[in-house]
Parts: C-alpha cells; structure tokens; sequence
C-alpha cells in the first residue's frame, strides 16, 4: 500500500508521467496504469471463464444427473464418486475423481436454499416433537418430549413422555398453556399423523377428530408447514436441538416421568433469566409482551385422552394399543369406550366407569384386577386348580 499511494501521487499530484514513474519505481508500466484506475489494490480479478478441458464436455450430463436426483429419496441420489464412475463407464471420460467432485461441490453450493430473516410477532407459537435417550426407574429408554416455543420471546416449554401418541400431545399443550398462563393466537406444527388426517389436493388438512376437539376448546388457529420443509417453524427446530443438548445432557436419570418433567419445567423457568444475543432484555422481559397477546384458558381443561370403542372378549378383556386389560365379568361380550390417559387406562360402559389400570407402555402385556373375576370363580370354584395363576 504504501508503493501504491507513492506511485500515486508522483503521478497524479507532482505530474510525474506514467513512463517516468515505471522506471523510477521499478514497476511495469502496466502496473502503472491499473494503480491510477484504482485508489486500493482491487486484488485478483478473473476476465475468463475456467477452462477444464477434460471435465467441460461432460458437465451437462453431471447437470442431468444432479437434476433428476431431485425427484428421487435421498438416500437414493448419486453421490460425486458415483457420478464419476458414470462418467468413466458410460461416458469414457478420461480426467481423475478430483475435478468431478470439485465441480459438484460447487453447483451444489449455488443451488442451496437461501432464507430471508424473519420477525415473529407477540403470541404465536411453534411446536415439535424431539427424541433422546433418558434413564427412567433404573432402565434405559428412548423418551419423546414435545417443545413449544414462543418466538418473539424465546419463552419455551416441554414434557416428556414415553410415546409419542395422542394423549401425550393433547397432555403437553395443556401443561403449555398452564405454564406460560394462556393461549397462544396461533400455533405452528408439521403434518403429524396426530393432528393431520389427510392433506388434500388443494393443501388444505383434513384434522383428526382429537386435535379438531383441542383447537375448537383452545380456540388457536392452527397453522401447518409445507411437507418436508422443516425450515418453516425453524424456531421451534432450533429449540428442540438446543433443550436436547442443553437439558438433557448428560443422559437424564430420574426415578419417574414426573420428576423428570419437574426437572424440566424448573429449566424452562430459569432460562426466562437469558438475555440472548441481539436483545435488549431477557426471556423474562420479553415475554410479558407475549402474555399480553395470548388468549384466556377456558374454565375446564380439555380431557387429554385418546378414546377407542373396543368389545369386552371371552376373558373380561379389552384390547388397547397392544395390551389387554381387565374388566368385571359382568360385561363381557359387551362393547365398551376405552380411554387411554398418559398415566392411567379408563374403561366405560354407558355412564359408568367400570376399570381403573395404571398405563403400560410395553406391548402384549395382561394387566389385571383379580376383583374383577371373583364373581366368575365363585360360579367355577374348580377354575383356580385349572391354571388360573395369572391373577
């Protein structure tokens, strides 16, 4: 820099000419010229294409291949050594893996979706579903907990839960709106099977009897994003990968889901303390303007259950995602409503509840009440001689 603005200045200001200055400075005059066009050195400037003559003639078809690829999984798309052995095999292209690979990497580069930084307004919310390992009562297992998120605030919430499932769905926006005390005007969800019935051609969403039912008692817009397009709640995306990371590790160890749930709440309410980069004020701070926005809860909480019409068997049995529970015997043959609670399995017939069992999550288990056959094996008092040890 300082050779240039010496160059500079003899020239431009104590009028030195060009051919003076060359000889003077020991410079081409060339060199001259482009420090007068230029007050900082532009650096290298390319004024051609890159020529690749072995690789030039065969990229429309790598630009083929690449561009079928987008109709296929992508666990089923070439890869850059496929393509090359393509190319080698069925193109006889001559050149090394090297210059294919670059040269993919580099229209891949170009093709990336680019996103446009958005600003999300006072009480709306974003929810998803996430996966880790926990230890719960001594066992190791895979748990589900479901994250909403705030994203004006940051304010968050989860629970966990061992499935997935509707119950636990319906269970997690309950505790969600008793935490951050209300409704939020909308919320943000992908197509789950829990909430979306169907997608009909026009992209409208057939909803599922039990997320309609929420919704009409909650009264939030519910909102969707497009099929595979994660980036469209991005914010509840992040928020998943950042409680996973930040409250579940190390690996959870906890004696019930209760207390791990505690556990996680207790967190929940600390972060409110963060200030984030990029904000003024905390969590906290922030949040007071999305409670401002969020709807009043309704006086009865909807009951968070998944509810199924199953006929009683042979043996005083209901089947219920998977396993048979008990009922009394005097309802046998006769059809019932089932009602599967995160915790517990209620068993109706008519108006009358008729079975209590705390909920299994493991398949093809018995769970039974031996009260309910101490009529039956007063009628059959040989039966227990006969192999009725199971109760």
């Amino acid at each position: 820099m300082e050779l240039y603005g010496r160059v500079r200045h003899a020239v431009l200001v104590d009028g030195m000419s060009r051919w003076e200055a060359a000889r003077i400075f020991g410079i081409n005059r060339r060199t001259v010229e482009k420090m007068l066009r230029f007050s900082i050195p532009p650096g290298y400037r390319r004024d051609k294409a890159i020529r690749r003559p072995k690789l030039d003639a065969y990229t429309g078809i790598i630009d083929q291949i690449l561009e079928a690829d987008k109709l296929v999984p992508k666990k089923q798309r070439h890869t850059s050594k496929r393509i090359f052995e393509r190319l080698r095999d069925e193109h006889g292209f001559s050149g090394g893996i090297t210059i294919v690979k670059n040269y993919i990497f580099a229209t891949k580069q170009r093709q990336r979706e680019m996103f446009v930084p958005l600003s999300h307004p006072p009480g709306h919310a974003q929810a998803d579903f996430g996966e880790v390992l926990a230890i719960i009562g001594g066992g190791e297992r895979k748990i589900h907990f479901l994250v909403m998120d705030l994203p004006h605030s940051d304010a968050c919430f989860l629970k966990a839960y061992p499935a997935a499932t509707t119950e636990a769905f319906c269970d997690a926006h309950i505790a969600a709106f008793a935490f951050f005390g209300g409704v939020p005007v909308s919320i943000l969800y992908d197509n789950t099977r829990i909430a979306v019935a169907r997608i009909l051609g026009d992209g409208q969403r057939k909803r599922t009897r039990v997320f309609s039912e929420l919704a009409s008692l909650y009264l939030f817009e519910d909102r969707f994003d497009h099929p595979g397009k994660g980036t469209d709640k991005g914010k509840v995306e992040g928020m998943v990968g950042y409680t996973r990371r930040n409250f579940m590790v190390p690996k959870p160890q906890f004696a019930s889901f209760d207390d791990l749930n505690a556990h996680l709440t207790e967190q929940c309410r600390k972060r409110m303390d963060d200030k984030l980069r990029g904000h003024k004020g905390t969590i906290g701070e922030r949040f007071e303007v999305d409670a401002d926005r969020l709807q009043p809860l309704p006086v009865v909480p909807y009951d968070a259950c998944d509810k199924q019409s199953v006929r009683v068997s042979s043996l005083s049995l209901v089947r219920y995602r998977g396993n048979d529970y008990s009922v009394p015997t005097a309802y046998g043959h006769q059809d019932v409503l089932v009602r599967g609670y995160v915790h517990e399995v209620v068993i109706s017939c008519g108006v009358d509840v008729i079975a209590r069992h705390a909920r299994f999550w493991e398949k093809e288990d018995y769970i039974y009440d031996p009260l309910h056959y101490l009529a039956l094996i007063e009628q059959k008092i040989n039966a227990p001689a006969r192999g009725c040890a199971q109760l």
